[in-house]
Order: structure tokens, then C-alpha cells, then sequence
């Protein structure tokens, strides 16, 4: 009985002795910090993942466990970096600073963004844009900004019908989870004449007299045209005839001194 009494104080010391945790998340092969939950430690501080020590100082003694994760993290102070994340990062980790313990939960996800049927589209085809989120992403958000606007895409997929010049360019997949947000570009490339197009289309509204500018009929603009064309050659014969009566000018000036001499 004096045992079992024991062993329940010891238990429900061990759980004064636990401070709420945080809930992290990463991107695969980004980076992320993990935050003790102190800034500071007098005696000792202690890094596990799941039952893998990651890190112990105890009185200024530093040791270093065996786990793979070691190699790609460091301790800042009392926080944990871990950089190139993977998927097997995932999981509970634990601080005891002091005595005191924190218990923290990491999520890892990764992003894949597609675009159907490719990346090069043409000018009035459709497409589909893919965002997909894959791993641990419990409550995230997952949107869409498109190139030549801040607005967001409340929506993984977003359908592009029909596809128009303002589609060109870099798209972003932004991934919110609490108050962590990750993207993922994606680089779309609209093919097609745009000024053919607005060249045909200009042909077409000009095909109705009364919507042609200034109120002129399409015959008439080619009237003007033509004139300007000729006004033009028309100066330049008059510009040329000039400098020949000049030549002819200067000619017959040189020939009336011979005779004179």
C-alpha cells in the first residue's frame, strides 16, 4: 500500500511539473524552430524525440545522442533547430529544462502543385491547377493567388475557363496552418498572337460604320489613308524636282562665266 501510495505522488508530481505544449509545423526539406517554452535554464536542459535523446546539458556537461536528427539540428539557447525536414521528423518532442517538462508536437507535410494538361497552355483552351497537400496537415487552409492579383482562391483546384493572358505567369499555393503559412510556386505560360487577336478584333468592330471612330465609316478611313499616301509622295516629287532646277540653276551659271572668259 505504501508503494502504490508512492508511485501515485510520484506521478502527480511528474504532472505539476509539465507546462503545456505547442503545436509546430513544417514543409518537407524546410526549416523549423522548436521553442522550449523558457528562455533560460539554470541546471540542465534536455532534448528528446519520441524516446531519442536529441540533446542534454546538464551543469555546463553537453552530450549528444545517436539519432539521425542530431546531424540536422541545433540548440539555440533552449530552442530547437532542425533544418532539411523530413517526414520521419514527425512526432512528439519533448524539453525538460529544470525538471520542468513541455511537451511539443511537430507536423511535417509536403506540397505538390500541378497543372493540367501542362505548364505551357494556348489561349482560350482550359486547365486545371492542382494543389496538394500531403502528410500530417490537420486544420490547414490551402488557397491560390494568381499572378496579376492579391486576391486568394479559397480552394485547393482552381479551374481556368477559358485561359486568358492574365493567367501568365508565377501562381502560388499558400498553405496556413494556425499562424504558420508556407507556399509552393508554380510557373504558368500563356501562348497565343495577342496582338493578332486585337488586330481581329479590331477589323470586326470597325465592320459596323457606326461604331467606327469619330463616327466614319471603314471606306472612309481607307480614303484618308490613301490621301495621306499620296500628299506624301507628293512632297517628295516636289522636293526632288527643286534640287534638279538647282543643278540646272548652278549649270547654266558656270557656263555663262566660260563664255564671258
Amino acid at each position: 500500500l505504501n508503494y502504490l501510495f508512492t508511485v501515485i505522488i510520484f506521478f502527480s508530481v511528474l504532472g505539476a511539473l509539465s507546462a503545456a505544449g505547442e503545436d509546430f509545423f513544417a514543409k518537407v526539406g524546410g526549416k523549423v524552430t522548436l521553442k522550449c517554452g523558457v528562455s533560460s535554464y539554470r541546471r540542465s536542459l534536455q532534448w528528446h524525440h519520441g524516446y531519442d535523446l536529441l540533446y542534454s546539458n546538464i551543469f555546463l556537461f553537453s552530450v549528444l545522442g545517436s539519432a539521425e536528427l542530431v546531424w540536422r539540428s541545433v540548440v539555440r539557447q533552449t530552442n530547437l533547430e532542425i533544418s532539411s525536414v523530413r517526414e520521419t521528423d514527425a512526432g512528439r518532442f519533448t524539453c525538460l529544462a529544470d525538471g520542468t517538462r513541455h511537451n511539443h508536437s511537430l507536423s511535417v507535410f509536403s506540397v505538390l502543385v500541378s497543372v493540367k494538361p501542362s505548364d505551357v497552355l494556348e489561349l482560350n483552351d482550359e486547365a486545371t491547377l492542382q494543389c496538394e497537400v500531403k502528410g500530417q496537415h490537420h486544420g490547414c487552409e490551402v488557397k491560390w493567388r494568381s499572378p496579376n492579383t492579391y486576391s486568394l482562391t479559397n480552394t485547393s483546384t482552381v479551374q481556368l475557363k477559358p485561359v486568358k493572358t492574365s493567367h501568365n505567369g508565377p501562381w502560388l499555393c499558400i498553405v496556413t496552418c494556425g499562424s504558420n503559412t508556407f507556399s509552393e510556386r508554380l510557373a504558368i505560360t500563356v501562348q497565343g498572337n495577342t496582338q493578332l487577336l486585337g488586330m481581329k478584333t479590331l477589323v470586326h468592330i470597325c465592320s459596323v460604320a457606326n461604331d467606327c471612330p469619330l463616327g466614319l465609316s471603314c471606306w472612309m478611313w481607307f480614303a484618308i489613308g490613301v490621301c495621306c499616301q499620296f500628299g506624301m509622295l507628293l512632297i517628295v516629287c516636289v522636293i526632288v524636282l527643286c534640287k534638279c532646277m538647282r543643278r540646272r540653276r548652278v549649270c547654266e551659271e558656270r557656263r555663262s562665266s566660260n563664255i564671258y572668259v
